[in-house]
């Protein structure tokens, strides 16, 4: 099941937040001034139900021109946009201020919703639409269908939820679960006997109840206390999902919109961004070095100046290398998109894509530093090499494979590898004839998977000390060589993510389950194996008295893990402390005499022939005897 995410934007008073009401039966006003007032002034947030089961998230965003900073916060994570356009009046100002920032923050899938019909008569209808096709063409809108609708009164709008479900069924690819989580935070507030909540859209990830994370660029690590997903109590949100969650450990005043929470360790603040920046066509503006803008990525706002590093100047419809020097440090990573506004008059003039989130200093018109920035825009050959390794998640990729698959030679291969692994986006398992990398998504993923087998596993056989390694290769990483996938379980045992017993593995406070129905059946089975001695009583026909046969055989697989019990010979079993004294018997017996028959251990244990020959050859399987040729016949083994 897909996550989705749908968001509004239009002029104000076209009727967007009615649209959603109608949609959902919700009124996505929060405040009251908002509700007074009649327009949006703030971020509100809802969902329903798509007609194949999915539900989606819906964000309402404000469509006034002094609010487009909450505007811009909502759009972090849609993944389908519902450009709401009053059939009324057409396109507007902030229509296209709107289809500009959705344009320059990457959104690819959008329905344009006339709206407001039953106010116009057909004629002017064919008009409105006419003139906003004409308006879209050459914009990522060019080919979005058109839905017309009336909030009001209902009309389209079975039309309208019947596209949507099309289109997020068919286009809308799922996002990304497996890497880190990162959550831009666009709301905070707290509640009496709950504490600190934040919310918003999870754009990357997953988070689970009781994790550690850390919140940037403020650096407070909190506990996840709750997490909510559409007003219901979850245990884990994933990437794609509006939610709210109840943090530990920090106050509501700490933070702010624009923070995110992430991994510890994951990010790394920084007050410099080298960027590609591309200045609307639109706009009225040419961007000079040194001006000083209103930076908007993720939830964040930040003023900055523009340091343009390949040109004198950008003009409408232009794009150059550009470093921002932000008047605040905010926490964002490659491939981010962003929006920068005019300082004053607030007016949109352009955005692009973050090359680079950790730059250093740089100069302007300086070839090397445009020829980095070049690279970085196309992506870099470490860039390629990680998306190789991610493709080769089930099996790991060798770096001969990867000098194959990019050209590149062994050196500029390790030296891609290396800066991959400091960085932590990869990890490196050097074997005797190769080395394999493995992504760190992967990772995560097969950490995920092996948790979850296990704790399933542990819950069906308590009485086992977990899942035989082997059986874990085969049925979850059966494209792994062996030797990689030991190399692996190594690692995941070092980090405490599994814990190994023998050949077994187990999550790491796993213990085997050791109440009444346990003593019972050892305490059976221990009285029988002692009362019989060397006269050995057969497993098989030992009678569980109610207990299931694969209890009984998990439980005999502890007395043996244990070693309060060895195997004899096939069906046989008897207590270790037998064994260990048949052994030191017939040790001093061959100082004597090298030879030792079937007949003389018949003797010396007062057993039969039949009990006497698997002594023996258990004697022979732990090297303390060996066959001379004869049948019956053992010397000391040697």
């Amino acid at each position: 099941m897909k996550n989705i995410i749908i968001g509004t934007a239009g002029h104000i008073d076209h009727g967007k937040t009615t649209l959603i009401k109608a949609l959902t039966g919700r009124n996505t006003d929060r405040w009251e001034e908002e509700q007074r007032r009649g327009i949006t002034i703030d971020l509100g947030f809802t969902y329903f139900d798509l007609p194949g089961g999915d539900r989606a998230g819906i964000i309402d965003v404000p469509g006034h021109e002094k609010l487009i900073n909450n505007m811009v916060a909502g759009v972090v994570g849609m993944d389908l946009v519902l450009l709401v356009i009053a059939a009324d009046e057409g396109i507007m100002p902030q229509t296209r201020e709107h289809m500009d920032i959705l344009g320059l923050l990457g959104i690819e899938k959008s329905i344009i919703v006339l709206n407001k019909c039953d106010l116009v008569d057909e004629e002017w209808l064919e008009l409105v639409e006419e003139e906003v096709r004409e308006e879209l063409e050459g914009t990522f809108l060019e080919q979005a269908p058109v839905v017309k609708v009336s909030a009001a009164t209902g009309e389209g709008l079975d039309h309208l939820i019947d596209v949507i479900g099309k289109m997020t069924s068919d286009e809308v690819a799922a996002k990304d679960v497996h890497t880190i989580p990162r959550l831009p935070v666009d709301r905070v507030f707290s509640l009496s006997g709950f504490g600190t909540i934040i919310t918003g859209t999870l754009v990357s990830g997953t988070i689970a109840k009781e994790d550690t994370l850390e919140l940037y660029p403020i650096g407070r690590e909190c506990k996840i206390r709750s997490i909510q997903v559409h007003g219901q109590d979850q245990q884990k949100c994933y990437a794609g999902q509006r939610v709210a969650i109840n943090l530990s450990n920090i106050k509501k005043k700490e933070i702010s919109r624009g923070c995110v929470l992430a991994p510890p360790n994951s990010m790394k603040n920084t007050d410099l961004l080298d960027v590609k920046l591309n200045v609307l066509e639109s706009s009225m503006r040419i961007l000079t070095n040194h001006t000083r803008l209103h930076l908007f990525t993720g939830t964040s706002e930040i003023l900055c100046r523009a340091v343009l590093l390949d040109k004198e100047e950008i003009g409408p419809g232009e794009s150059g290398f550009v470093q921002l020097r932000l008047e605040e440090e905010i926490a964002v990573r490659r491939g981010d998109k962003f929006v920068v506004r005019f300082y004053s008059p607030m007016e949109t003039i352009g955005g692009g894509m973050i090359l680079e989130p950790n730059p250093r200093i740089k100069k302007r018109f300086q070839q090397d530093v445009i020829e980095e920035l070049r690279q970085k825009e196309s992506g870099s050959s470490a860039d390629i090499i990680e998306m190789h390794a991610k493709q080769y998640a089930d099996t790991l990729i060798t770096t001969a494979e990867l000098a194959k698959l990019t050209a590149l030679s062994a050196q500029e291969i390790s030296e891609d590898i290396e800066e991959l692994e400091e960085k932590g986006i990869v990890q490196v398992f050097p074997m005797r004839k190769d080395t394999y990398i493995w992504h760190a998504d992967s990772e995560r993923a097969a950490k995920e998977t092996l948790t979850e087998a296990l704790m399933a596993y542990e819950a069906k056989y308590p009485y086992r000390y977990g899942m035989k390694k082997a059986e874990i290769q085969m049925t979850y990483f059966q494209k792994m060589k062996p030797n990689v996938f030991d190399r692996i379980v190594d690692r995941l045992v070092e980090a405490g993510t599994v814990k190994r017993v023998d050949e077994f593995l187990c999550t790491p406070l796993y213990e085997v389950r050791k109440d009444a129905v346990y003593e019972k059946v050892s305490g059976l089975l221990l009285g029988k194996f002692a009362d019989a001695r060397y006269d050995f009583v057969r497993y098989s026909e030992i009678e569980g008295k109610g207990t299931e046969q694969g209890i009984m055989d998990d439980i005999l697989n502890i007395l043996i893990q244990e070693c309060q019990v060895v195997k004899v010979t096939d069906d046989m079993y008897t207590l270790a402390e037998y064994m260990q004294e048949a052994r030191e018997k017939i040790e001093a017996k061959l100082k004597e005499d090298p030879v030792i028959t079937i007949a003389q251990v018949r003797d010396m244990f007062g057993t039969s022939r039949k009990s006497a020959k698997p002594i023996l050859e258990y004697m022979d399987s732990i090297k303390v005897t060996k066959k001379t040729g004869a049948e019956s016949e053992r010397v000391i083994y040697s």
